[in-house]
């Protein structure tokens, strides 16, 4: 199959099946969600979810964060992956956002890096999220599921998956698209064991086709 036709059908599946695809992370402001995808990075979104209620609680704004000291945040997010740099990461960011940005969540990526704790997946996240813009956020999920579908090729990082990815997808659904690809790594094209035989695009999944040849090639050598 040609990469634009698996593109097309790959997008039209997702479209019909998960036309309001979002996070899972729950937030009520860009300030909110910036904290959570600053926590959930190695770290799973259900997890992220069950802290940040106390957390938002203590600390519900930059100009709160900005004044709390490291070992003030600690025990509220000791249960995160890496809890001592998030814990200073989230007072950092919170004193640049006071110091730099006025106190406003930026909405260029460029702008998003300057932020302590904030890589270039966290920055995408955001503006895609908050700003709509067509930032793609590559995760181990995007970056999995792209390359099993197809959808990317030799691509060895997440920037030249994000790169592929960017190129083939239309502008406009960008932002989508990220959630899609994260939706179905996470319940179906997962890391181990991937459904493969209830997945609705294995007909378009170069890693299926794959998988195929060799149990054919297996089932023909024992004829």
């Amino acid at each position: 199959m040609k990469k634009a036709e698996r593109y097309k059908a790959v997008l039209e599946h997702f479209r019909k099946n998960m036309p309001n695809a979002e996070t899972e992370l729950t937030y009520s402001n860009p300030y909110e969600l910036l904290v959570a995808v600053i926590l959930s990075a190695q770290c799973t979104d259900k997890r992220v979810n069950l802290v940040t209620p106390a957390l938002f609680d203590a600390y519900p704004n930059p100009e709160s964060l900005a004044k709390a000291e490291p070992e003030d945040v600690f025990p509220l997010i000791r249960s995160i992956s890496y809890p001592n740099n998030k814990a200073k990461h989230l007072v950092g960011m919170g004193r640049t956002l006071l110091e730099t940005f006025q106190g406003e969540i930026p909405s260029e990526v460029k702008d998003l890096q300057k932020l302590p704790g904030v890589g270039r997946k966290t920055a995408n996240v955001i503006a895609s999220v908050v700003f709509d813009k067509p930032a793609m956020a590559v995760d181990t999920h995007v970056f999995r599921v792209s390359k099993r579908l197809g959808l990317t090729r030799g691509a060895k990082n997440p920037l030249e998956t994000e790169k592929q990815l960017v190129k083939n997808i239309p502008e406009e659904e960008i932002h989508v698209a990220h959630h899609w690809l994260i939706l179905h790594g996470r319940y179906v094209c997962t890391a181990r064991s991937p459904k493969c035989e209830t997945c609705a695009l294995s007909a378009y999944c170069a890693y299926y086709s794959r998988l195929e040849k060799r149990r054919k090639t297996v089932e023909n050598s024992k004829q």
